[in-house]
């Protein structure tokens, strides 16, 4: 996980445990007063109330051990971590909402389609619920700013599942300041509602949490900053088939770059790294594989059956030792538009070069143009290393007179059998 996202899930850790123990707390708190001053004042909408904040407070110790398990480093059964622990508490927590509204909802309709046995409602229960109500709110606020700060979905869910408590607590009021006029039907409709609004919230919570699970991907805006990080990495000319996929409240990246396609590995490893190593300063990424492209896949094709690396190198070795020479090295580059071949002779094959030993398709006795048929390369180049002075380290004199020790290579023209 890269140093951005450590300092973040950090700090979010820290932040969720915080929070969550004062809701715990206060729900604590609240339950018992809404269930016990409900029951006695004869208060269905106060004890389903209530009982949404049993909900409450089972659902603080579902992102209790959720937080404690994310934060965990990957592992041989988590390769890419534990992060995911906190969308499937929040998929059990939306679940847990739906079981409790419904809940609500059947009880409100029995005591709806009894309106003769439905007692009067005492005064107390209304100060409990104008109580609750401001208490909620309160922790909805303090919730609600701690989660943005440390960006964690399933803070902000359990934040608005506090402002869902002070929303249904207001309906409560409501409800009981009707039945206390003598409307005692408004008691169970708020009740209902608290109901419908709880099932509702379950709802939107679990399909989130669902969605999720399913390996959405990052939202537009997100993603184009991601896009952007990658085209700013130098030797980075394109991106595409660039995918994203959320995991908890971080995503991992997947992206193809295309760079030139005559560099060498070892630089176009390298910018890989590059930019991956940039993606990851994002915060909201927590891990990227950068694939490398000589050309762009999704359009140009390279073809499958050209020779292999070994076919090459042996066809190459066996042309030149018909001209007792030997290939320093041998490039090739299989591309959309065939096999380009580039053959480095050592410097020590300059005298055969001076002297005209090369001409046209033919060097010397080897055929570049009949070693280009067997390969069916669309091109066969020769190129010859050329000269470098060395530098001792010891005692940082120059040897002018030592053999070339550098990988670079000159082109020679007339040996270009394309």
């Amino acid at each position: 996980m890269p140093s951005a996202a450590i300092a973040q899930s950090a700090e979010k850790h820290r932040v969720a445990r915080k929070s969550t123990f004062v809701s715990i707390a206060l729900n604590a708190v609240l339950m018992t007063l809404q269930i016990v001053v409900g029951v006695f004042a004869h208060s269905q909408a106060l004890v389903a109330d209530g009982i949404h904040s049993l909900a409450d407070l089972i659902s603080d110790f579902v992102v209790l051990f959720a937080n404690r398990h994310s934060g965990a480093k990957p592992d041989a059964d988590h390769n890419y971590g534990h992060s995911r622990y906190e969308t499937v508490a929040s998929l059990f927590l939306g679940g847990s909402l739906i079981a409790v509204g419904v809940g609500m909802l059947w009880r409100a309709g029995t005591r709806l389609a009894d309106l003769q046995s439905i007692p009067a409602v005492h005064a107390s229960a209304l100060a409990v619920a104008v109580l609750v109500l401001i208490s909620k709110e309160r922790l909805f606020r303090y919730m609600l700013r701690e989660a943005q700060r440390v960006r964690s979905a399933m803070l902000i869910a359990n934040a608005w599942h506090a402002r869902s408590d002070a929303a249904s607590s207001l309906v409560v009021a409501i409800g009981i300041v009707g039945s206390l006029a003598g409307v005692r039907l408004l008691d169970p409709i708020a009740a209902a509602i608290v109901g419908f609004m709880v099932a509702r919230m379950g709802w939107m919570f679990g399909w989130d949490a669902l969605q999720d699970l399913s390996d959405r991907a990052l939202d537009e805006a997100a993603s184009a900053d991601v896009r952007a990080q990658l085209l700013a990495t130098p030797g980075v000319r394109d991106v595409h088939e660039m995918r994203t996929r959320k995991m908890g409240d971080f995503a991992l990246v997947d992206a193809h770059i295309l760079v030139d396609p005559l560099i060498s590995v070892s630089e176009g490893h390298y910018i890989a790294e590059s930019a991956r190593l940039r993606v990851l300063t994002d915060n909201r990424v927590l891990d990227a594989l950068i694939h490398v492209d000589p050309e762009n896949d999704a359009v140009a094709h390279p073809p499958v059956d050209l020779p292999t690396r070994e076919r090459v190198v042996a066809e190459v070795n066996a042309a030149l030792a018909a001209g007792g020479m030997q290939a320093a090295a041998v490039n090739i580059h299989y591309l959309s538009t065939g096999l380009d071949v580039q053959v480095v002779l050592p410097a020590a094959h300059s005298r055969a070069v001076d002297s005209g030993s090369v001409g046209g398709a033919a060097f010397g006795p080897v055929d570049l143009s009949g070693l280009q048929r067997r390969l069916g390369a669309r091109k066969v180049e020769v190129l010859q290393e050329a000269g470098a002075v060395r530098t001792e380290a010891a005692d940082g004199a120059r040897d002018a007179t030592s053999p070339a020790t550098n990988d670079h290579a000159k082109a020679v023209e007339p040996h270009n059998a394309g």
